[in-house]
């Protein structure tokens, strides 16, 4: 039998169920799974609250990302073999002991990387990826303001932006959080309750402001943000946990800044190259020991619920993982 989180009414995390199906055959051009640990993402406490763009039909299993063990190859599924360690990348369904997918959805693990870290690094990287590089187009020498600097997507643009060349200002809610930040790169940290930020960005540039903004936090902290700004910087628009924030035409245009959406996941669907390109140098820098996730919570499955509090809560310090094993 497979164990799979399942959402059957809409609502906080603890109306989800561990539920048991029986295993199904395999149609030509799918692959079985033995999936021994999947990454948990804000998105996925979002999609059950049914408060995410993504909304799929009752019941579902929540989860975007997992890795585990190629254990069945169907007819017609080339380039992959029994036994392959693998990256699954699904837009909803990871929760699970076993999940039968298409070739497209593989990638090989880092030779790197346990399980928990494969099954944590591509959505929160990939992120980052898209966000500084195709979207903000960081430039070395320039200032990269970090907003929730000690959350996954937060951490991974920390260490992504310093390996651009970026000076980074990492900001956090506690000592523990920004002591991580420091150790993947952050140049400069701040805490929001000791100082506000705007205020110390000044203080870091010496009153220029930053170039690129990563702001997966919205509310106040985005529109703060615009009052912190360089000329010409570019403000990452990555989610909204702190609530949606207005933006002010009279700043942007003062300052000839940019907002900009990021949507990872949209953008690859909507032009696939891109994503080739990204997973081909996410997969390089993480053979190359450049990149990891920092996981601060691994859980059992049975425990998705008290993981998605860690992260309703802000407990989390990067990324938590749900592990079969």
């Amino acid at each position: 039998m497979v164990r799979a989180v399942v959402c059957r009414t809409l609502g906080a995390p603890e109306t989800l169920r561990l539920e048991e199906f029986p295993s199904r055959v395999l149609k030509p051009g799918e692959v079985r799974v033995a999936i021994r640990a999947a990454g948990l993402n804000f998105p996925d406490v979002l999609m059950t609250a049914g408060e995410y763009q993504l909304k799929p039909e009752l019941p579902f299993t929540p989860g975007v990302e997992a890795a585990g063990d190629v254990t069945e190859v169907g007819a017609e599924a080339r380039g992959v073999s029994v036994g392959d360690k693998v990256i699954v990348k699904m837009r909803y369904g990871a929760f699970t002991d076993e999940a039968v997918v298409t070739r497209s959805q593989l990638t090989p693990m880092p030779s790197t990387f346990d399980y928990a870290e494969a099954a944590t690094y591509l959505a929160g990287h990939g992120t980052a990826y898209h966000a500084l590089i195709d979207r903000g187009r960081v430039e070395r020498g320039e200032v990269l303001l970090v907003h929730g600097a000690g959350g996954g997507v937060g951490l991974a643009a920390v260490e992504i932006g310093k390996m651009l060349g970026a000076t980074v200002i990492a900001t956090a809610s506690s000592d523990e959080k920004l002591a991580i930040a420091k150790s993947r790169g952050a140049d400069h940290l701040v805490r929001y309750d000791r100082e506000p930020f705007r205020d110390a960005v000044k203080r870091i540039t010496d009153g220029r402001g930053a170039d690129v903004v990563f702001d997966p936090v919205g509310g106040q902290v985005f529109e703060d943000s615009m009052r912190c700004m360089a000329w010409g910087a570019r403000l990452l628009v990555i989610g909204f946990t702190g609530g949606i924030g207005s933006a002010k035409t009279n700043l942007l245009l003062i300052k000839g800044a940019s907002v900009l959406g990021v949507r990872a996941g949209e953008a690859v669907r909507k032009n696939p190259e891109l994503g080739e390109i990204r997973l081909r140098a996410l997969l390089q820098w993480a053979e190359e020991g450049k990149l990891r996730p920092n996981i601060s919570h691994r859980l059992p499955l049975e425990d998705c619920a008290k993981a998605m509090r860690l992260l309703l809560d802000r407990k989390a310090i990067g990324r938590v993982a749900l592990v079969m094993d």
